[in-house]
């Protein structure tokens, strides 16, 4: 599903994100890697993500988040599940894709100063949260090993 609308605004004090499960080819085996950012204001693992701008629509605020915390333009594809989670006692809603990586590379900045790519397993092994592995095996479809 692409949703290139403007998000409504939120409702009840939801705060409303996008992200990417960001994918490419090993250029060295060939096989899956997927970007993993780490956030020093949480130490933690994740995929890259962020909250919409004003007016702005979920698929426009993914591809633009995944530029800003990893310097990688992102190929859009399937749309993969949201997950809702409360934050600082309120609620927040992410949208993710799946998305290729393009063109790009990563500079430290103030939110991320590390990526890694890592083969499927490895990166549910690193990421922080067991919600974000899930989406992991979303992206990989039913025949992915768990």
């Amino acid at each position: 599903m692409s949703d290139r609308t403007a998000e409504p605004a939120p409702a009840g004090g939801t705060v409303r994100a996008a992200g990417c499960v960001l994918w490419r080819r090993s250029p060295v085996h060939g096989g899956l890697e997927i970007c993993l950012v780490h956030r020093p204001k949480y130490d933690d693992w994740s995929h890259p993500k962020g909250k919409l701008k004003r007016g702005e629509d979920a698929l426009t605020a993914a591809v633009r988040e995944v530029a800003e915390e990893t310097g990688y333009a992102a190929r859009t594809g399937a749309e993969l599940s949201t997950l809702c989670y409360p934050v600082g006692g309120r609620p927040k809603q992410v949208r993710y894709w799946a998305a290729e990586a393009a063109t790009g590379r990563f500079t430290p900045n103030a939110e991320v100063d590390r990526v890694l790519w890592l083969a499927p397993d490895a990166a549910r092994a690193r990421l922080t949260r067991r919600r974000d592995r899930d989406l992991v095996d979303e992206l990989l479809g039913p025949s992915a090993e768990r």
